[in-house]
């Protein structure tokens, strides 16, 4: 039986704990000896209590805020847009741009009279192929950049237009994003179109074949494995991380901080009660996340790096996690054993000066088509 209750004050009797109470009436009957309006006192205080530690995990997340820390800009596969730029500005021909970034490959010749199928709004227009990529390249490089990067651009515009079957036998590529951005005649500047006219015909070949030349805006320093961006999709040996020289983390740095009330809304139904941290489980040859896992007060769901950066809105998913309660910011558990700060990838090596044009012509089979869902090349295309 609890101890009675002093009369001159409110304290508690010692009866267990506070959540332990079914309601304030099991405090009351209790206490049978306690005048009524003090076992009612009493119990509306109990409930109080009862409700102020209910309600505290939320008071508390109120409080705390997801601080990510990253670097660069898209799906990271392929072609990095600002790192050409830096391989132009010293000195690097378009050759020895699309040699770097795409491995193992040489150039080659497209057929002739070669038609590209673009999907315009509902629209299916065919364009010849170097009229296509005059309206390509302007539309994703500025036209200011130096002419070998614009040089590089044509190329890898050009080589995506043949090997990408977007809509199957419909057509070949969107006129947007998912693909590559196609405006016409409209995006056309006289630089733009010195560099489609300097590379006219000029496609990456992998083993005789065009390569499916994925580019984005901004590596942070080094690019990725397709396996590792574009989840589920089989490794290609022209497609894997590379160092880039003239582009560092710092250069492309970003921040973002979220509320946990904010971040538990973005990942709706990833999230198993309320929203507690994230777990990063891998990461790939570059800090990209791969894989992680989404905290809860209810249990633990894992993610991908591609959907996680999507939905708490980020550039890249080369990213690091930490918390935020007051002054106090806590990094995230990291199981990839790459700490930030720590290197991610081999010394760069210098910009190669030159690399010789393979074999011309050739019968062009194109690549498959990209896995449903999977982030399109394209500077605009953050994936």
């Amino acid at each position: 039986m609890a101890p009675e209750l002093e009369r001159d004050d409110l304290r508690l009797p010692v009866f267990g704990s506070v959540m332990g109470l079914a309601s304030p009436c099991a405090c009351a009957a209790a206490h049978p000896a306690l005048p009524r309006g003090r076992r009612v006192l009493l119990g509306l205080m109990l409930l109080a209590c009862s409700l102020a530690l209910a309600l505290a995990p939320r008071a508390e997340a109120a409080g705390r805020s997801l601080l990510i820390e990253g670097a660069g800009d898209g799906h990271g596969v392929g072609m990095s847009q600002d790192g050409a730029l830096g391989f132009a500005r010293h000195g690097a021909s378009y050759q020895a741009i699309l040699a770097h970034y795409y491995t193992g490959t040489t150039i080659g010749q497209a057929p002739a009279r070669a038609v590209v199928r673009v999907l315009v709004g509902t629209k299916v227009v065919r364009v010849p192929l170097e009229r296509y990529v005059r309206g390509v390249v302007a539309a994703e490089m500025p036209a200011s950049w130096p002419l070998a990067a614009l040089e590089a651009q044509a190329v890898a515009s050009r080589t995506y237009a043949l090997a990408s079957h977007a809509g199957g036998s419909r057509f070949d590529v969107y006129s947007d994003t998912r693909s590559q951005v196609y405006l016409g005649v409209a995006a056309e500047t006289s630089r733009s179109n010195q560099a489609v006219a300097d590379t006219a015909g000029q496609v990456v070949l992998y083993a005789g074949k065009p390569a499916t030349t994925y580019f984005f805006a901004s590596s942070g320093g080094m690019t990725e494995n397709i396996e590792n961006s574009f989840i589920g999709s089989a490794p290609e040996p022209w497609l894997v991380a590379v160092v880039d020289p003239y582009e560092e983390a710092r250069s492309s740095a970003w921040r973002v901080t979220l509320s946990f009330a904010s971040v538990a809304a973005r990942l709706n139904g990833l999230l198993k009660g309320s929203f507690r941290g994230i777990e990063v489980l891998r990461r790939g040859v570059s800090p990209r996340v791969v894989s992680a896992l989404v905290l809860g007060s209810r249990g633990d769901l894992t993610v991908s790096g591609p959907e996680l950066a999507q939905r708490l809105g980020l550039t890249s998913t080369w990213a690091y996690f930490s918390v935020r309660d007051g002054t106090t910011v806590t990094g995230e558990p990291d199981r990839s054993g790459r700490p930030a700060g720590g290197s991610a990838a081999p010394a760069p090596t210098p910009a190669p000066a030159s690399t010789p044009v393979g074999p011309q012509g050739g019968a062009i089979a194109p690549s498959p088509a990209p896995p449903p869902g999977e982030p399109a090349a394209g500077g605009v295309a953050a994936g």
